[in-house]
């Protein structure tokens, strides 16, 4: 049994708090995959390698006593796990009253699989090999048709000494004054100030802005990079703002 949380004092980010994923997949390397990917975007993680560790994790127990523990909100469920496969472990979960939404991850991809799957009592199913950004999407979708549509509210303003952003207005202030940025320009800044002095690389500020799919030259980041401290900066080639950190990346302050 293992975790990959982090909590909300780890992370000043509008978009922390969206829930709590267990992560059950008993290949590491892709359960460190999705877990970074979920907690890159706000989900606090955790992980369980079986399905045994899952169902203590949930509270539940094999001579069908729930006893709770951890609180979860949603499980993302791989099928192929040892001792007990994820679709015992579904079928065990529901019958034990735990109802946290189970997004199912398998290589079977038949009708027939979907089908069982969700009848065990799944409430979604993703056929590997799938998209990070699918991924993140299916576990939005779930924790808000779980929670009737209402999602955890984003803080609606970023502060950094003298930059305001408003997420919800698209609006950025400095010392009074409004700033116009263009749309990437904005989301570069928002994901700055997100997490101040955290080092961006070029690729995850590529991830994050423009996609996991951009198939463009990284160095696109330098030039949006440069016309926002064009806009920001007293002297853009002497930055207080937007930092270079050589060799790795940029940073906020």
């Amino acid at each position: 049994m293992s975790s990959l949380t982090l909590s909300t004092s780890d992370k000043q980010s509008v978009r922390v708090g969206l829930g709590r994923v267990l992560i059950v997949e008993d290949e590491e390397l892709i359960r460190e995959t999705i877990g970074l990917a979920l907690a890159e975007v706000g989900f606090e993680v955790l992980a369980a390698g079986d399905g045994l560790s899952a169902l203590e994790m949930l509270g539940g127990t094999k001579n069908n006593q729930h006893r709770l523990v951890q609180e979860v909100d949603l499980v993302v469920l791989d099928l192929m796990l040892p001792g007990m496969n994820g679709l015992d472990l579904c079928r065990l979960l529901r019958y034990q009253g735990i109802d946290v939404p189970i997004l199912v991850l398998s290589a079977k991809g038949t009708e027939t699989d979907r089908v069982v799957g969700l009848e065990v009592g799944a409430d979604d199913y993703l056929t590997k090999p799938f998209g990070m950004r699918e991924l993140i999407a299916r576990c939005r979708a779930l924790l808000r048709r779980h929670r009737g549509g209402n999602e955890p509210e984003a803080d609606p303003v970023l502060r950094f000494e003298g930059l305001t952003l408003s997420p919800k207005e698209c609006r950025v202030v400095l010392d009074d004054t409004e700033i116009n940025l263009s749309p990437k320009e904005f989301r570069i800044l928002e994901l700055f100030m997100s997490q101040p002095k955290r080092v961006w690389s070029r690729d995850q500020i590529i991830d994050h802005v423009w996609g996991h799919d951009f198939m463009g030259d990284n160095k696109t980041v330098d030039v949006h990079i440069r016309w926002i401290r064009e806009k920001l900066e007293e002297d853009p080639s002497k930055p207080q703002y937007l930092k270079t950190v050589r060799g790795f990346g940029y940073r906020l302050g």
